[in-house]
């Protein structure tokens, strides 16, 4: 019999490769890349963030992020600016476009969500996220990389 980790890493496989973008006809053009969403929404987070901080917090090379960061620049959803702290790295924060897209994507994952749990009782639903949130604290205090999570 294989150990519980067995079936952990197969499903936690299996949820990776799911999008949960909320309605399907939403226009490609709408939606966010991934890493786009996760860098957006990691800098909502975080607050402005260098290259190199992105860089140590996703564990990816900085030639990576500049492809990636450049793209959301052109699209109007981050804006490079001095480093608030008054260090020598420029920053990368949220344009005003890019909080209203992330708020979009955000709504549209938590309408797919919201469809997958439909006819889950409420106190599963928050069972699951509290172990979903454990599992994920789990690794990030292994890794010594913690997402911000606000208190709320």
């Amino acid at each position: 019999m294989d150990k519980p980790s067995h079936l952990v890493e197969i499903e936690h496989m299996i949820l990776g490769r799911h999008q949960f973008g909320g309605d399907n006809r939403r226009r490609q053009e709408d939606r966010l890349e991934r890493s786009t969403y996760i860098i957006l929404s990691r800098v909502r987070a975080q607050g402005p963030m260098s290259i190199g901080q992105l860089s140590d917090a996703f564990r990816l090379d900085a030639s990576t992020l500049n492809r990636q960061t450049a793209g959301a620049v052109k699209a109007g959803l981050l804006d490079r600016i001095p480093d608030p702290e008054g260090g020598m790295a420029r920053k990368f924060r949220l344009t005003s476009e890019g909080e209203r897209r992330l708020d979009v994507e955000r709504e549209a994952h938590v309408s797919g969500l919201d469809k997958v749990f439909e006819d889950w009782p409420a106190k599963d639903v928050e069972i699951f996220a509290r172990y979903l949130q454990r599992f994920n604290t789990s690794i990030e205090r292994l890794s010594g990389r913690p997402w911000p999570r606000s208190d709320g």
